[in-house]
């Protein structure tokens, strides 16, 4: 009996050591849970719909590879915001308290990312968003960067080469979004460094399907040399095409939220000839083989085109580069430990594709000046302005 007893003990042990060695790798292994708020229906969806498509094709190919340094398998929990402030902040809380995510990307709109900004930086959890406004990162939070070139900086892009041209009274034209008011700020703050004047301010609808009484009014002003149209939405087309019906022929200048081809499409001839400051994404073609940013804006165009079937835009861009940013920090710190992720990201230098990115304690933005150019329509395409 004891020796029955004594083997039975010896069966028992044998199979939960085996049992231990079998669950070893399960125990070993984490995940990477990385929330995403994208604007992938609603007005906003011109930007969010790459930002969705190109988050989920990075988490497909870092998987295939083995995850994250090769051990880290990414779980990404995509949320449609629909370009609302109060769902994104809704959607924030949900994804921090209760599926525990190690960051969030997005959200596609600034007034969304101002809306979840303090969440995030209370909760230490690392945001990482696609949207411009400077004040996402002025003034700093710890946990807080961006991607997208400041809203600032375009600006200073568009005045510059106004300046050049010898454009000095402008109308000013938003959006009525967070978006267009911030734009508006700094449209009317920096003109006077220029020399430029801004003889009018005036803003329209997202849901606008005609501005032609706007138009009526801005030629009332015959002084004005340039437009500027600061907006994000479908309805930022409609004032070029009255413009064009009204024969009004003077400059016409975007923001670089005007950077998907979709909005060319669908505002047509009118279009031609726009000119707006953007990342090198849209002339990936044209760049030179010793530009930094050339090979990985050709693979990422590559890689999007060929699964989507639809050309690139900086919108996708933006989630492109949040999203390598974090797993580089990931693989770079080799833990899940957020402040040291954090800390990791605060002194990188990454090459994305809205610039060079130089990351610091005092400018969670990264990007300078010269990570735009100017562009503009040229029959039906983007090309660079010169």
């Amino acid at each position: 009996m004891k020796n029955f007893f004594s083997k039975t003990l010896t069966v028992l042990c044998a199979v939960g050591a085996a049992a231990l060695f079998c669950a070893a790798p399960i125990m070993a292994a984490q995940t990477l849970k990385i929330g995403a708020i994208i604007a992938e229906t609603g007005p906003a969806s011109f930007l969010g719909q790459p930002e969705a498509k190109t988050l989920r094709m990075l988490t497909d190919e870092i998987n295939a590879k083995g995850g994250v340094a090769g051990k880290f398998k990414v779980e990404l929990l995509l949320k449609d915001s629909a370009g609302q402030k109060s769902k994104a902040v809704s959607f924030a809380r949900q994804l921090i308290e209760e599926d525990h995510v190690f960051a969030i990307l997005g959200p596609t709109r600034s007034g969304s990312t101002l809306a979840i900004k303090n969440i995030c930086e209370k909760n230490k959890t690392i945001l990482i968003s696609c949207a411009s406004t400077k004040k996402i990162v002025d003034p700093v939070a710890s946990y807080v960067f961006k991607t997208p070139q400041n809203d600032s900086l375009a600006v200073r892009m568009i005045y510059r080469e106004m300046k050049s041209k010898g454009i000095s009274k402008i109308a000013v034209v938003v959006g009525g979004t967070g978006f267009g008011k911030m734009g508006r700020m700094f449209l009317n703050k920096l003109a006077p460094e220029y020399g430029i004047k801004v003889i009018m301010n005036e803003s329209y609808s997202p849901r606008a399907t005609d501005l032609s009484s706007l138009v009526t009014k801005l030629m009332a002003h015959p002084e004005i040399q340039a437009v500027v149209n600061w907006s994000i939405v479908p309805a930022q087309t409609i004032l070029a095409k009255n413009m064009r019906q009204r024969k009004w022929n003077v400059p016409l200048y975007q923001s670089h939220g005007f950077g998907n081809i979709k909005y060319v499409q669908i505002g047509g001839p009118a279009t031609e000839g726009i000119i707006f400051p953007a990342g090198r994404l849209l002339v990936a073609d044209s760049l030179d083989a010793n530009n930094p940013q050339q090979a990985v804006l050709l693979k990422y165009k590559k890689d999007y085109e060929a699964k989507y079937k639809e050309p690139v835009s900086t919108f996708g861009g933006h989630a492109y580069d949040a999203f390598n940013i974090l797993c580089k920090a990931v693989n770079q710190a080799g833990t899940l430990n957020e402040e040291k992720v954090r800390s990791t990201i605060e002194h990188m230098t990454f090459i994305g594709t809205g610039g060079v990115f130089h990351f610091s304690p005092t400018d969670h933005s990264g990007l300078k000046l010269d990570a735009f150019d100017m562009l503009t329509v040229k029959n039906g395409h983007f090309a660079l302005y010169k």
